[in-house]
């Protein structure tokens, strides 16, 4: 749980880094190459290229490939049809998709994870629901894809982890999640990207360093490393979690508008839905048969 709550302080301050300094202004496609490579670069050293298993070298890669890479080419897309707020309030389904993905792998229905994953979907909606756009269903497909593979990459890795137990530290192969990333954020930018939207300042190029070699590099790994250590309930929670998180450091830094209210009262069901699996998850897992 600490590596969780470390990453979402971490992520919290990044999105809002993103907001003021490169949404609108820095071509998207380069930020997510730039990322991509930063975070490579920083776990190349340490990377293991021989005495890995190749099924987690090809696992690890392709759970980058859709955590990463994926992720956030439809997040980015989505922008072009969505307005911001749209866009933050489709994230919350994030947690479904963790419950449910996780089940299926597991072969069972765990009703209460699935019910603390509800509950956090309803109270980051309580914060971000601000109405709707008559022309949205295509951003909203984008979204949903994004959520899919970023829910299907943390609970991948999760389960990858666990089902090729080894003694070889996790650092020393997670660049190869860098490089499935890359196989995805490099077409997308040659294919994209505009050339006359690269970073113009130096602080431009510092928030891209930060956001890569930390919110990309360590972020994303030590993310990684929390979810093998929680059950799908609270890692569907805790994906939530970052929205009060986010708009509070918004708030706090930038004094930007946000409804206090709706962000105490969404925060406190999102709490209360981490109690909710942390208290009771344990007693109700229904396991379905074999062979079903």
């Amino acid at each position: 749980m600490a590596f969780l709550v470390f990453v979402t302080v971490l992520w919290a301050f990044s999105f809002s880094l993103i907001g003021e300094f490169l949404a609108g202004q820095v071509d998207s496609d380069f930020a997510v190459l730039s990322r991509v490579v930063l975070a490579g670069v920083a776990f190349l050293p340490l990377t293991r290229w021989r005495g890995v298993r190749n099924e987690l070298k090809l696992g690890v890669t392709v759970v980058g490939a859709l955590q990463f890479g994926i992720t956030y080419l439809c997040l980015y897309r989505s922008f072009s049809y969505l307005s911001v707020p749209e866009v933050l309030l489709f994230t919350i389904f994030t947690p479904l998709y963790i419950t449910l993905i996780d089940d299926l792998l597991k072969g069972r229905f765990s009703p209460v994870a699935l019910a603390a994953a509800a509950l956090a979907t309803l109270g980051a909606g309580i914060i971000r629901y601000d109405g709707l756009s008559t022309d949205f269903l295509t951003g909203f497909l984008l979204l949903q894809v994004a959520n899919l593979t970023f829910a299907a990459g943390q609970i991948g890795y999760k389960h990858l982890i666990q089902s090729y137990p080894t003694d070889i530290p996790l650092y020393r192969f997670f660049g190869y999640f860098y490089v499935g990333a890359l196989l995805i954020a490099l077409p997308s930018f040659l294919a994209f990207g505009d050339v006359e939207r690269l970073p113009a300042t130096g602080l431009q190029w510092g928030v891209l360093a930060w956001l890569g070699l930390a919110a990309s590099g360590l972020g994303l790994f030590l993310w990684n490393r929390g979810a093998c250590l929680v059950d799908a309930g609270t890692l569907a929670v805790m994906n939530n979690v970052l929205v009060p998180a986010g708009l509070l450091v918004n708030l706090l830094i930038w004094n930007q508008g946000a409804d206090i209210a709706r962000l105490l009262l969404g925060g406190a069901v999102i709490l209360l839905s981490l109690w909710l699996n942390a208290r009771f998850s344990r007693y109700a897992v229904w396991a379905r048969a074999p062979g079903l």
